[in-house]
């Protein structure tokens, strides 16, 4: 099956890979600016990996947002009235149902159906391939934006030796009875890591977390506020805000080092803080315990490190993801070691008119972050159709050197930390960006009701109002 879906003033419409928050954003964004799309969805559903109904999805039962709700959700939806601070997944897939209610984009989706390849055919045109429900078809594309997520491709280490027991992956844990009974060894101590490390100290017969390094950890709540709220104004110089938050966590943490967890080897923010207000209060009851990083398997028994070995039944590897897009030659994205060379980690600088959406990560950034991001896209793709000028020149723009967006801190040189940002350095370099490319009052929704682009339309219902 072939097809041409023509936009308005006879273009080609976008193509949105993925309906999680960042494809939902990157439709709205698009929708914003009266460019056609089509979303193309593999489950039968939007929400990504937060509804754990999707047989791709990575969360557990028990997985919560890991910042606050207010800093998280997109500025022009707020969570309705009484949604807790740190909602759990089913908050979260109601709330993606809403938004793509609200703003009309699920009948531009189409579910069930999965990207096999995206290839370009000149002139910033693409053509994409997929299979669905009616078979295999392919269409026409004025540009692709993926949007399909960093957290579906789980990173599985390799040990030396064989163990006699089961060895998973965090992205097939699901719920804390899984351990019952068991002697588990959960290894990694990121934020999954820690939560899963909670669930298991209620069933599983003994709990131990391997690490190779220091963390910082971050609770959850601060003089009774949510912590990630505490410092929404002015932000303050990196050097300053680093001594002053290091000295905080020391107040209302202590030193995890007195728990077993190695003295971090880096500072406070070069690597993406443990925020979890449970996996110290164990540690301090006894319920589990630090070991050092793996040296070998043999049988049952896991030799650390330090010379130590103990018997475990499971061996459960939180320890990430890498990025994957199956349906892109890896020429197309430029890769540079573990994650594609992107300008503002957006914009391929290989093939004209691929962006990928999402693809970042920063403390405090959230959903609007990502949405930012699509409003640039969509600003861009706006301006080839009324501003090719402005548009060329963006386009020499993403041909060249990336700016700085660290914000002066030393990210560690971990796969992970390798499209991570600074919010405040990212969302000012996006907002310059859109300045250039937007026309003075910027463009309209469709309709005439909605404000410029980048700011809440005017008579966006409620959440609790659309879902009644």
């Amino acid at each position: 099956m072939e097809f041409s879906t023509a936009a308005g003033g006879g273009g080609l419409p976008v193509a949105v890979i993925g309906s999680g928050p960042s494809g939902l954003a990157t439709m709205r964004a698009l929708a914003r600016q009266g460019l056609d799309f089509i979303g193309f969805e593999q489950f039968t559903d939007v929400g990504g990996l937060w509804n754990i109904d999707n047989p791709a999805s990575t969360v557990y039962e028990s997985a919560h947002l890991i910042s606050s709700r207010s800093t998280t959700e997109f500025a022009e939806y707020p969570m309705p009235a009484g949604t807790p601070d740190y909602p759990g997944h089913s908050h979260l897939r109601q709330y993606f149902r809403g938004y793509a209610k609200t703003f009309g984009l699920q009948r531009r989706i189409r579910f069930s159906t999965r990207v096999t390849s995206a290839v370009p055919s000149g002139d910033g045109e693409w053509t994409v391939a997929w299979e669905g429900p009616d078979g295999a078809g392919r269409g026409r594309f004025s540009a692709v934006v993926v949007a399909s997520g960093t957290l579906h491709t789980p990173f599985l280490p390799s040990f030396k030796g064989e163990f006699a027991g089961e060895i998973r992956h965090s992205a097939q844990y699901k719920k804390a009875t899984d351990f019952a009974g068991k002697r588990v060894l959960i290894v990694g101590a990121g934020n999954s890591g820690c939560d899963i490390a909670v669930d298991a100290v209620h069933h599983a017969a003994a709990v131990d977390i391997s690490v190779r390094r220091g963390y910082y950890f971050v609770p959850k709540y601060v003089f009774g506020r949510p912590t990630d709220t505490l410092n929404q104004g002015k932000p303050l110089p990196r050097p300053l805000k680093q001594f002053i938050d290091k000295r905080l966590l020391r107040m209302f943490t202590g030193d995890p080092a007195r728990f077993g967890f190695p003295k971090p080897d880096y500072r406070i923010y070069e690597s993406h803080p443990v925020v979890n207000s449970l996996i110290l209060h164990h540690l301090g009851h006894g319920d589990l315990a630090v070991k050092p990083d793996i040296d070998r398997l043999e049988g049952s028994t896991v030799h650390f490190r330090d010379g130590r070995s103990e018997e475990y039944d499971l061996l459960l590897c939180a320890t990430g993801y890498i990025l994957d897009y199956p349906f892109l030659k890896p020429e197309l994205l430029g890769w540079h070691g573990p994650s594609p060379d992107l300008y503002l980690n957006i914009f391929s600088r290989a093939a004209k008119n691929l962006m990928v959406v999402g693809m970042v990560e920063a403390s405090g950034l959230g959903w609007e972050g990502r949405y930012r991001q699509a409003e640039l896209v969509a600003a861009y793709l706006a301006a080839q159709r009324d501003a090719p000028v402005a548009a060329e020149a963006f386009g020499n723009t993403i041909g060249g050197p990336s700016p700085d967006v660290t914000g002066g801190y030393r990210y560690l040189g971990l796969d992970r930390m390798s499209y991570y940002v600074n919010k405040d350095a990212y969302r000012a370099e996006l907002a310059a960006h859109l300045a250039q490319l937007s026309e003075p009052g910027g463009p309209t929704e469709p309709g005439g009701t909605g404000g410029p682009a980048g700011t809440a339309g005017a008579a966006v219902p409620a959440m609790a109002e659309v879902q009644r």
